[in-house]
């Protein structure tokens, strides 16, 4: 599949690999669990409205699946505003068992960074002038084809920090346009915040990461909370810096 899906309903079981089924029905009962609630209300309601959409790529470790994110994540933000208010990109990553295997949550971490920097250097249009280019600045928050965005991943290999466990590497790319649209009621926004925080505290075996923060706070790093480990660890330095500054030094 080299398009976005709306839901599994969108595509016939017979176009789908047996990687690819198994993905979307993982997808579909995380959502669904009435006994363990899944944290993130909005991505919840957003699966409920039909808003999200779906795509696959190759495995993260190969450079053709920088390229198959990269046109999945174009052509989403073309049309994500007629997707509905509270669309975001779900992208599932083909993830061998041998992989999943020999791989820690550390490894999975730079191979998320490495197709970040992939898929920025694959980047048609100029970083937007209004967002900061150094990470370490409280505004920035990752950008593609001139649109803001979220960036969240989860991997085989979390196992205290269920809220970011998946089968397969997984990464959901949300617009901040529909961010700001879910913070337009500050008293339902706040509201809601506060019962994704508790349930967090019943989902996950361990405690809420200390990076977990809200942009435009002049203490926030929205990179951080990309990739939660799963322990409070962290890395020092953003990995993307580096991709900004060798794009610029090329071009």
């Amino acid at each position: 599949m080299t398009n976005l899906i709306r839901s599994s309903e969108d595509v016939c079981q017979e176009c789908l690999l047996p990687w690819q089924r198994d993905a979307l029905n993982a997808f579909r009962n995380k959502m669904k669990d009435k006994e363990h609630l899944f944290p993130c209300i909005p991505a919840t309601q957003s699966f409920s409205l039909g808003h999200l959409r779906y795509g696959f790529v190759g495995q993260p470790q190969k450079d053709q699946t920088s390229l198959e994110l990269a046109n999945l994540l174009k052509e989403f933000t073309i049309n994500c505003r007629d997707y509905g208010k509270y669309t975001t990109l779900i992208i599932f990553f083909d993830t061998p068992q041998e992989l999943i295997n020999n791989s820690s949550v550390e490894d999975f971490e730079s191979l998320f960074w490495e197709q970040l920097n992939k898929l920025h250097d694959l980047d048609e249009k100029d970083w937007p002038i209004h967002i900061p280019q150094n990470p370490s600045e409280h505004e920035w928050e990752y950008c593609f084809h001139g649109e803001q965005y979220f960036m969240y991943c989860a991997t085989p290999k979390h196992e205290e920090r269920k809220s970011r466990h998946f089968p397969y590497m997984m990464m959901a790319i949300t617009p901040r346009w529909v961010l700001q649209e879910f913070n337009k009621n500050e008293k339902y926004a706040k509201k809601i915040k506060e019962q994704v925080r508790k349930r967090i505290t019943k989902y996950d075996t361990i405690s809420i990461h200390p990076a977990l923060n809200s942009y435009g706070n002049v203490d926030n790093h929205e990179w951080k909370q990309y990739f939660l480990r799963d322990n409070d660890t962290e890395l020092s330095k953003c990995p993307f810096l580096r991709s900004l500054t060798d794009k610029e030094n090329r071009n």
